[in-house]
């Protein structure tokens, strides 16, 4: 399906994609959960995960260069060396999804990030050591086979005890490694065609200076009103798309 879409459709890719880029500037998340709901009904199911974690490589490469000075190499590293195999195996798993379990796997992911993301945020307890390196195993292997996972770990990189810059950082340099280990299975199993590849780079190109509109944003718009709204739009995505699935 994706080796048809239009030149209009790929201005519309475009466009959302610089939209939830910017989104995801404010909040710090809402890329990888924005992006499935407008790519699914231009590309189908199948390819979402893979062109969402090969456009990543683009925005995350960005917030590295941008936050490098806050980077924090230990947290980095540990959760990063115990998501690495596990999200290997989530994206081999991927692999042999067909159209309709691609649906349903997106679909109940982003009804349940919701919730998730509302619950993790409740519970201030901060994890390190042992419980640091379960929650990054864990981790990697959601991201392996899904899109738009990165609030997880936020989530677990705000549990461990980091904040602000320090966080963006962080979640960059793990998501960078770990979408660079997706990208490799997704090409070895044959999920990244040539018109994958096209589609990844304009959402890369397009979501990367979003982080910089955000920034004459955040005063403007109220985070929790924005939250709100994207909320509500994930869980009403999810929806269709496991009716979808399911039909």
């Amino acid at each position: 399906m994706i080796e048809h879409v239009s030149f209009l459709q790929y201005g519309l890719v475009a466009l959302c994609a610089l939209l939830a880029g910017t989104i995801g500037g404010i909040a710090g998340y809402g890329t990888g959960l924005l992006m499935p709901l407008v790519l699914v009904p231009i590309v189908g199911a199948e390819p979402v995960v893979p062109i969402i974690g090969l456009s990543a490589l683009f925005t995350n490469g960005s917030r590295i260069l941008a936050f490098r000075q806050d980077l924090d190499t230990r947290r980095a590293l540990l959760i990063g060396g115990m998501a690495l195999p596990t999200c290997l195996l989530g994206a081999y798993g991927y692999t042999f999804l067909t159209g309709r379990g691609a649906a349903l796997v997106i679909g109940i992911f982003l009804i349940l990030m919701v919730p998730a993301r509302l619950y993790l945020k409740r519970r201030q307890m901060q994890l390190s050591g042992g419980s640091l390196a379960a929650a990054g195993a864990g981790y990697g292997l959601l991201v392996g086979g899904t899109a738009g996972s990165g609030v997880v770990l936020l989530s677990i990189l705000m549990a461990s005890g980091l904040n602000g810059r320090a966080v963006i950082a962080t979640d960059a340099v793990v998501s960078l490694a770990l979408g660079v280990a997706k990208t490799g299975v997704f090409q070895a199993f044959g999920a990244l065609p040539a018109s994958s590849w096209i589609m990844a780079v304009i959402i890369g190109v397009s979501a990367t200076p979003g982080a910089f509109l955000a920034k004459r944003l955040t005063q403007a718009l109220p985070i929790h009103i924005h939250n709100a709204i994207l909320d509500a739009a994930i869980v009403c995505g999810g929806v269709i798309l496991v009716v979808q699935g399911l039909r």
